[in-house]
């Protein structure tokens, strides 16, 4: 079978069909621009005829189409910035920031970012900015919590990101823009691995003052997430550890040697902050219990 029957073919079934609505007629080479093929790319090997004469190709089951790799699925995708997330003090204060579009990164509301860095700030003992020191971004996503750290007196900043579109269209032209592409440490890997990986070394050396985890909620099991978290050299005597979670979910009284200092909740967003019992006994008492936010 000639690769230009299927060339045609192609044609015919884009236009008659508009491809469930999302291709709007036009010409030949118009509609090959819109899906990002060339008629070179519509060769004789991606189908095959089957003893019935039929074409077979990359379907399964009654007729479905097989889903997409993510390395097929990627280019495919036409996404998006803009800007709706800004810092909220320090040193890039208003700054704005850019976030995905789509919703496969969920940033931190600001209520809840706002009010963890009041806490951490009050529980170190100096209510206008943190103590100087080293932030883990878990999740980082856009490194809108990094960069408030870095905005409000942290040293530098490590985010970890698996995915590497946010890292390179969203995190790290943030981190340009903010100024602090220079103070910072973006890995691109899952969470995951980056938590094994740090199980394996030893000593205080790697660990950080200040650790964030806002994960996807329905990705993410917050039992073994925390587990690893604890096992890790990350955690030192004197770290911070924040914790966004969803509803229905029970965060424990510790978090390696680290008590809880608060549990909030936001709405459908839960907050939750670990720290050493020094910064517990540090704050005043009209600051031990925090009233709940509601929206």
């Amino acid at each position: 079978m000639k690769k230009g029957i299927f060339y045609s073919a192609f044609l015919q079934t884009m236009k008659r069909h508009a491809w469930k609505g999302h291709a709007r007629g036009g010409s030949e080479q118009e509609i090959l621009e819109r899906y990002g093929l060339e008629p070179s790319q519509l060769s004789t090997e991606t189908y095959r005829k089957s003893g019935r004469g039929k074409m077979e190709g990359t379907r399964t089951g009654r007729g479905k189409r097989a889903p997409l790799t993510p390395q097929e699925e990627e280019p495919r995708r036409n996404r998006a910035t803009h800007k709706l997330l800004h810092v909220l003090a320090g040193k890039a204060r208003r700054k704005k920031l850019l976030s995905p579009k789509d919703m496969d990164v969920r940033p931190m509301m600001e209520v809840v970012k706002a009010a963890a860095f009041d806490i951490l700030q009050a529980a170190g003992g100096c209510p206008a900015s943190l103590r100087e020191g080293r932030w883990l971004d878990l999740y980082s996503g856009t490194g809108a919590v990094g960069i408030e750290a870095m905005s409000r007196g942290c040293s530098e900043a490590h985010f970890v990101e698996m995915d590497p579109w946010v890292v390179s269209q969203v995190l790290r032209p943030n981190l340009e823009w903010t100024g602090f592409v220079d103070f910072s440490t973006v890995h691109t890997v899952r969470v995951e691995r980056f938590l094994q990986q740090a199980q394996l070394t030893s000593g205080s050396d790697g660990s950080f003052d200040y650790i964030s985890v806002t994960p996807p909620y329905e990705a993410v099991d917050y039992a073994i997430l925390m587990d690893q978290l604890e096992k890790s050299s990350l955690i030192g005597k004197d770290s911070f550890v924040v914790v966004e979670y969803p509803l229905k979910t029970s965060m424990l009284e510790t978090c390696a040697h680290l008590v809880k200092i608060t549990d909030r909740r936001f709405g459908r967003t839960n907050l939750v902050i670990y720290g050493p019992a020094w910064a517990q006994r540090k704050r005043k008492p009209g600051l031990t219990q925090f009233p709940q936010e509601q929206f």
